[in-house]
């Protein structure tokens, strides 16, 4: 057998004159649409020729092109108007092996253009006034491609320098489209080129921080046919399919608005004595707005015998599956008719709160009579006479709402943190809150723009919160972000396939983290109950100090707790000394006595208290 030998020809590119250029019979693109050639020729005269010819020397010396037959047409026509593209970049080759495998390969493999280059292309293109669809016809991509590429053509040229450099990501790029403040970008790029943990988000937060989502609950509520009429902007985010509402006052304002009237509307429609808005997506347990106030039962009818037996007859139908349409709307009107309600006596001494929840949806609270109208409600028998309240001779102490609003943030971290590992737990959490078993009217998570739940207290002293909800990203934290991001920078599909490779344990710690850090806070009785099974603690993530705590408390608090917690009598010298102390030694005494294990051996703090010490958080929920 003979032994065949291969030869690879050495490869150059040329600076070949255009005329010395021809059409191969081994160019695969021997037929061409007219307009397309002539699209990339208007591409070409405003861009020029991004990527070479290639071609094969014949023995005159002139060149035959293999790949790149419609670059080498479009040519011919755009010299005319640009001289320079006389002069045209060719990959040559004197070996027609090589150039057959070159033309072969014009149909399989094309080498795609640098994204920035594409970019600064497409806006060249734009700036002569081609539509999205001719730019698309030119380069073989869709519209939607298109417009992404112009909105990034857009920025500021130092952003796509940036980007072409590798100093910024294409997702960071694409986050920057939602504003077209130049200043505000250019400030952006320098802090996403100075902080390697700069995200995508922050770029949109600092861009733009008084803009809503038009997902959110506000925004959805007002509709955007609404908000523009009243003067207001929007920007279309084609990155991340979303719209975003410019003007925060202004929507804020038509929300309020559009809530009063909405109010008025129902108050009018269903006779109630007043209807009163509130602003929140939920009504919270222990709602101030019901001080004084007495809710209302609902009202429902009895059945007759005959009716009662009816109703078991269509019941037992249904559920054999055998009920016709006309039964199905008898039943239906028999449960309408037992159904609870409210009475038009009810309506006229009484009203309800509106709000607008989440899903930009208006929902109602219970009936609450007024306090001036109690007594009115109890003489026309709506409502049962009120017994008067015991007077508690202690009342549990006073908080500022401050303090309180701070404690609240730090028992929904401390539930979030339990719920991080709790996957299973987390799940049936998201499964219930879609299901009708939930009432359809908790809301046990926060999605969309602005969904999630203050978790951090105003003063963060001796707090610490897990990345994963928000806080600050430690060593591993920022590993696993710079994974995600060269992982983005791939693109989608690339990206997706990169994911999935991590394995299920990574995608369940995400979804986990995920919904861990959307989860609101609930009703008391369902707050307490979610606590105690995932044994979440606030004492993990936070630690009572002076700053935090001590100095937000009344001297008599503190006289109380410090009595409490060391086991002191009243006679005790131990506690007469704290006692007549002023406020800022207090504040320390009680500081050291949490954060200070000498000080603790030199009271002597038995195990007992040390126990209690640890466990103490403020009664304040």
């Amino acid at each position: 057998m003979s032994k065949v030998e291969t030869f690879t020809a050495p490869e150059t590119i040329e600076t070949i004159p255009l005329s010395d250029l021809y059409l191969s019979d081994l160019n695969p693109r021997q037929e061409v649409a007219e307009e397309g050639i002539a699209l990339l020729a208007d591409s070409l005269v405003m861009c020029g020729l991004i990527q070479n010819l290639s071609g094969l020397r014949d023995a005159d010396g002139k060149v035959a092109i293999v790949a790149g037959g419609r670059r080498l047409r479009a040519l011919n026509i755009a010299v005319t108007e640009r001289a320079d593209l006389a002069q045209v970049p060719v990959k040559v080759s004197d070996n027609p092996f090589v150039a057959e495998q070159w033309a072969n390969a014009e149909n399989t493999a094309r080498e795609e253009l640098d994204p920035v280059d594409e970019v600064r292309a497409y806006g060249k293109m734009a700036e002569k006034s081609l539509s999205v669809a001719k730019i698309s016809n030119a380069f073989g991509v869709t519209e939607a491609h298109v417009r992404r590429r112009l909105a990034l053509a857009g920025l500021p040229v130092a952003v796509l320098d940036a980007l072409k450099a590798g100093e910024v990501s294409m997702g960071l790029a694409k986050a920057m489209t939602v504003s077209t403040e130049e200043e505000k970008i250019l400030d952006v790029l320098e802090q996403a080129k100075e902080c390697r943990w700069f995200s995508e988000h922050d770029v949109k937060q600092a861009l733009t921080s008084e803009a809503v989502s038009s997902t959110n609950r506000k925004a959805v509520f007002v509709g955007q046919k609404a908000y523009v009429i009243a003067g207001g902007t929007v920007t279309a985010d084609l990155f991340a399919d979303e719209t975003l509402f410019n003007e925060g006052e202004l929507l804020d304002h038509l929300f309020a608005e559009k809530l009063a009237a909405e109010a008025e509307k129902l108050r009018e429609a269903e006779g109630w004595d007043w209807v009163e808005t509130h602003d929140e997506s939920y009504i919270p347990y222990g709602f101030s707005g019901t001080a004084g106030m007495h809710r209302l039962d609902m009202v429902s009818r009895e059945f007759t015998e005959e009716q009662a037996e009816r109703y078991d007859e269509l019941i037992e139908l249904y559920e054999a599956e055998a009920l016709d349409a006309e039964g199905e709307k008898e039943l239906a009107a028999l449960e309408d008719y037992a159904a609870p309600f409210y009475s038009d006596d009810q309506r006229k001494l009484s009203g309800v709160f509106l709000y607008v929840s989440n899903t930009g949806e208006i929902k109602t609270t219970s009936a609450y009579v007024a306090a001036e109208h109690m007594q009115a409600a109890i003489e026309a028998g709506v409502l049962a006479p009120v017994k008067e309240p015991e007077i508690k001779e202690a009342p549990k102490p006073a908080y500022s709402q401050k303090f309180i609003d701070d404690m609240v943030a730090i028992r929904l971290a401390a539930v979030q943190t339990a719920l991080l590992d709790k996957p299973d737990y987390v799940l049936s959490l998201f499964a219930f809150s879609t299901t009708p078993a939930s009432g359809l009217t908790s809301n046990l998570f926060g999605f969309g723009y602005g969904g999630a739940e203050r978790n951090t207290p105003e003063i963060d002293d001796q707090f610490i919160l897990d990345p994963r909800l928000g806080g600050e990203r430690d060593e591993a934290a920022d590993a696993a972000y710079d994974q995600f991001q060269e992982m983005a920078a791939k693109g989608s599909v690339e990206a997706f396939k990169a994911f999935r490779e991590l394995g299920k344990k990574t995608r369940n710690g995400e979804i986990t983290g995920f919904l861990a850090r959307r989860f609101l806070t609930q009703r008391a009785e369902f707050m307490a109950e979610i606590e105690g099974e995932i044994e979440a603690n606030m004492r993990a993530i936070w630690t009572p100090s002076a700053e935090n705590c001590f100095k937000r408390l009344k001297g008599w608090q503190l006289d109380d707790l410090y009595k409490h917690l060391l086991d002191l009598h009243v006679d005790t010298d131990m506690f007469k000394a704290f006692a007549k102390s002023n406020k800022g030694a207090k504040n320390e005494a009680m500081h050291k006595l949490f954060n200070d294990p000498e000080q603790q051996m030199a009271l002597g703090v038995t195990e007992a208290q040390k126990a209690r010490i640890d466990a103490w958080v403020p009664d304040c929920f």
